[in-house]
């Protein structure tokens, strides 16, 4: 038996993972089917099948490669700065196709799965989590009271523009952006957050 060509592997992988991302920005998870998948790939379905062994855990790995996606922590000095620019990063994102089709996929018959909620729970636990220390660098500056709560104000800058785009459905800007940071900001410093 001949070993697998050098790369094969890892340029199947990002066919398989590329052909499902367009699928489900132009048909949507209900819509996406293996098959489809292979097609698109120029693979044969077995061969994603060997490695996903349903459309939920290809479906998973896909929205999880995009949502670990690094933004770049801001450290301007200036905790007003760094939480327009984490709103700025975080509206780009969402209103960008491949951002634009995981809220749809997270949100969708998609989510009843496990493997589909707990890409959902990452997303709303990994990016938050790393953008808190924009938080305490603010606290260390003394820009906000001691004791401020980092998750708190994170979720509060993201709480609008998420809002904006899953509840009432309506399309974020730049203006979304600067609303979510300054409530953010004029909450923190009010010292609503401190623990």
């Amino acid at each position: 038996m001949s070993a697998q060509p050098p790369g094969r592997g890892p340029r199947v992988r990002a066919a398989v993972l590329g052909a499902t991302l367009v699928e489900l920005a132009e048909g949507g998870y209900a819509a996406l089917t293996i098959d489809n998948v292979a097609r698109r790939a120029g693979v044969h379905k077995t061969t994603v099948y060997r490695r996903w062994p349903n459309r939920e855990r290809l479906v998973a790995e896909v929205l999880g490669e995009h949502i670990t996606t690094d933004f770049p922590i801001p450290d301007t000095g200036r905790l007003a700065d760094d939480l327009l620019a984490l709103a700025q990063a975080f509206v780009a994102w969402v209103s960008s196709p491949p951002g634009r089709m995981i809220f749809t996929a997270i949100y969708s018959d998609a989510a009843r799965f496990a493997e589909i909620d707990d890409v959902r729970r990452d997303l709303f636990e990994y990016g938050p989590r790393r953008a808190q220390q924009v938080v305490v660098r603010a606290v260390e500056r003394g820009e906000l009271p001691a004791g401020t709560d980092p998750g708190a104000v994170i979720r509060t800058l993201i709480a609008p523009i998420y809002f904006q785009l899953t509840v009432v459905s309506e399309p974020v800007d730049d203006h979304t952006a600067e609303q979510a940071a300054g409530i953010a900001l004029a909450a923190a410093r009010a010292g609503v957050f401190q623990l």
